[in-house]
């Protein structure tokens, strides 16, 4: 829909540093567009006064005018020629974007205890038996507890949870019910319990 007269701002430019707002960028595109380098440096110094005072709370900050003279070069594209009063090096670094991180994706057959879970089960199926090994099957399976009501799959489900263990670590941790004792969920880690609290 284009309504005449009416300017959205999903139409307008993409902002560089959306926390100064479209009017400052305005500023700085003005301050660009000046023929004489005196008059870009008397706009320059009258739109950093002005992003001084938007943010106040900045000002404890040790480097902070440093760092307005900054937003101001990364916000003209680094095009407006004047004199600065910090060099703008860092600048340039702040202003590059970081390469995107790799996530990395491997396949696990039961998601809702997750990676670490699964890992947990590898070093179990090699480790010999010893109270090493019992301390980590009762941190294993009292973490699958806790992921278990967090994702809403019955946190008490102690068959559930024996059987898992039993079938991931390929039969070699066998937890015997009647004498294992899971430790006591506190109802707010339960996931049933978050989603109530928030119908509320």
């Amino acid at each position: 829909m284009n309504i005449e007269g009416l300017d959205y701002n999903t139409q307008r430019e993409k902002l560089i540093l959306p926390e100064y707002g479209r009017e400052i960028q305005k500023m700085i595109d003005h301050a660009v567009s000046l023929p004489t380098k005196d008059e870009r440096q008397r706009c320059a110094e009258t739109i950093v006064g002005i992003m001084d005072r938007m943010f106040p709370q900045n000002r404890e900050s040790v480097d902070y005018k440093q760092k307005l003279w900054d937003h101001l070069a990364i916000m003209s594209n680094f095009k407006l020629d004047i004199d600065y009063p910090f060099g703008v090096d860092d600048a340039l670094v702040i202003a590059k974007k970081p390469e995107p991180l790799e996530y990395p994706m491997s396949r696990i057959p039961v998601r809702h205890y997750g990676k670490m879970i699964f890992d947990l089960f590898e070093k179990l199926k090699t480790m010999p038996e010893g109270t090493e090994r019992e301390e980590l099957v009762r941190v294993t399976a009292n973490q699958m507890k806790r992921n278990l009501g967090q994702w809403g799959h019955g946190a008490n489900d102690y068959e559930r949870i024996a059987d898992d263990l039993a079938r991931f670590t390929d039969g070699v941790i066998q937890i015997d019910l009647s004498n294992f004792k899971f430790e006591k969920m506190d109802i707010r880690e339960s996931g049933t319990a978050m989603r109530n609290r928030r119908r509320r």
